[in-house]
């Protein structure tokens, strides 16, 4: 028995959508809820005051990244990766399951792991099932993934069941190196597969995860064949189980999949457009750098206008990232992680208050 769980507390009555609240050991996460990405113990450009200043309540860091640098041996004589990065609050890990996929090029992969080639000095990093468990325990987390394998996409149908079974054959060997209370996630795989992800779900299901993820989804699929897959998995999953989608962050997507039932997201979109000059509005996505915001002395946006960054004009945010100046990738990712904060808040209230569609009507430009 870990020490966090999940309190289903509404469904909207017209969708699937659920409001609920995620109890860890280092506070409440209310959901349908967003995390920031901190891949190595920090969200790009901002601080973890500025997270909470915002009301982010949960980021995702990543244990492959950290056991490369600075090590998990290190976080752990610092008292652990709260203490280390001063975050407060709960804080998820992916198990490197990603990089299984992502580092393709740099690694061997086999029954017993994974051996990756490291991409700072080439140094070897075999990564078990056990020992991902392990490092995300010396880490200190609130919550941690279980290694899986993830398809990249395009795949054959063998590929995809390949990884599928593998990921099946690691679960309960993540689930025994688990420390006492330490809170494990089981991750769903089957590709673009109705019948795949029907099995992974059932399989996963008789395992005593405290929590279920949909991976898998957002690795260059069209959205087209996106959207069946989360639609046909989320209903699969336990209803007294927080649903997870990984990797999954563009507002019209979150919307999608909180209509089918899911809880928590991660993305690294609203940082990385931001450091690409890209603004997050009501209006769309805005590219900073065009010469119509030159001489425009008001923020981009009315109905997107937040604190620290709504009293700098478009022109001035322009000027920053055409001198290349730091301040300008750190305003633009103030802005988008304000913008994803209100966006998760209006969600929840949506699906308490039953004003879904007016929600959806609001952000259809987004």
């Amino acid at each position: 028995m870990s020490n966090v769980r999940f309190e289903l507390l509404n469904t909207c009555p017209k969708t699937n959508a659920r409001r609920g609240r995620l109890i860890t050991p280092h506070g409440t996460v209310e959901t349908p809820a967003f995390m920031p990405v901190g891949t190595q113990a920090t969200v790009k450009t901002v601080s973890s005051q500025d997270l909470e200043n915002i009301g982010f309540e949960q980021i995702l860091a990543n244990t492959y990244h950290l056991a490369l640098r600075p090590g998990a041996d290190l976080i752990a004589r610092f008292g652990g990766l709260h203490k280390f990065m001063n975050w407060k609050r709960a804080i998820l890990t992916d198990s490197g399951g990603y990089q299984v996929m992502s580092l393709a090029s740099q690694r061997v992969l086999s029954d017993k792991g994974v051996a990756f080639r490291s991409h700072i000095d080439g140094s070897e990093l075999f990564l078990t099932p056990e020992k991902a468990i392990q490092i995300q325990a010396q880490l200190g987390v609130d919550i941690s993934m279980a290694l899986d394998v993830c398809a990249a996409y395009p795949c054959t149908r063998d590929e995809a069941v390949s990884a599928m079974e593998r990921t099946h054959a690691w679960g309960s060997r993540n689930l025994s190196a688990a420390r006492e209370n330490q809170a494990v996630f089981g991750i769903v795989q089957g590709g673009i597969h109705e019948d795949l992800r029907q099995e992974s779900a059932t399989y996963l299901q008789t395992l005593p995860f405290d929590g279920f993820a949909i991976g898998g989804v957002s690795v260059g699929e069209p959205t087209q064949l996106q959207y069946p897959v989360v639609a046909f998995t989320a209903p699969l999953l336990p209803a007294e189980k927080v649903r997870y989608l990984m990797g999954v962050g563009h507002p019209r997507d979150i919307l999608h999949a909180v209509e089918c039932g899911v809880d928590l997201f991660d993305c690294v979109l609203p940082t990385r457009m931001a450091r690409h000059h890209c603004l997050y509005t009501l209006q769309g996505r805005v590219n900073i750098s065009g010469l119509k915001w030159a001489e425009f002395d008001d923020p981009v946006d009315e109905g997107s206008i937040f604190p620290e960054v709504g009293n700098y004009s478009a022109a001035y945010l322009r000027h920053l990232f055409k001198v290349k100046e730091s301040l300008g990738g750190r305003l633009a990712t103030l802005h988008n992680l304000h913008f994803y904060a209100r966006l998760m808040s209006e969600i929840r209230e949506a699906i308490t208050s039953g004003t879904w569609e007016d929600l959806k009507l609001r952000y259809i430009k987004a």
